[in-house]
């Protein structure tokens, strides 16, 4: 039997990049936001200078050292066993992002193999049984069935399935992984 496949974005699904952001800008800024003013709004529109914060996505390393979202790693290994798990990333907006991605992944998820890892420009490109994302941009054009995952600037949405947390992501595939064990 053929496995069914995943797409996993990165931003705000596997990488904590709201957190990332937030502490960048204070550390560049001086000013602490909460992640509570991301709420429903764009993240750049949450900090007091829009601009200011959108120009820490272009500096060395914001990428890179970004933390791991709470269980990604851990739910990303027990999906791995019963279906075909593709990291997806629209990582040509921001020139450091590319190596910095590839760095972080290689760091925090080795079971993906380089085959797996599809750095994009547009994700429609992407054909899978299922995309897990944060942005509606990605998921409106999803060939599969799209999953939106919770973050800040989708807070509200009610257009597709979501998944607050990787536990719960788990709990949504449960019945395939026991209906195909590995």
């Amino acid at each position: 039997m053929n496995r069914k496949s995943i797409a996993v974005d990165m931003d705000n699904v596997i990488v904590d990049i709201e957190v990332n952001w937030i502490n960048a800008y204070e550390k560049a800024f001086g000013v602490k936001v909460a992640r509570e003013a991301m709420l429903g709004i764009p993240e750049d529109q949450a900090f007091p200078d829009p601009d200011a914060a959108r120009s820490l996505l272009y500096k060395p390393g914001f990428f890179r050292d970004a933390p791991v979202i709470a269980g990604a790693q851990e739910a990303i290994l027990k999906l791995q066993e019963h279906f075909d798990i593709f990291i997806v990333s629209a990582a040509m907006e921001f020139p450091n992002s590319l190596l910095e991605k590839h760095d972080w992944l290689n760091e925090h998820f080795p079971s993906i193999h380089w085959k797996n890892i599809v750095f994009c420009g547009d994700k429609r490109v992407i054909n899978t049984d299922y995309l897990i994302d944060d942005h509606l941009k990605n998921l409106d054009y999803c060939q599969g069935t799209p999953i939106l995952f919770s973050a800040g600037h989708n807070a509200g949405i009610e257009k597709y399935r979501r998944v607050n947390n990787w536990e719960e992501v788990l709990k949504l595939f449960y019945t395939e992984m026991v209906k195909f064990p590995s």
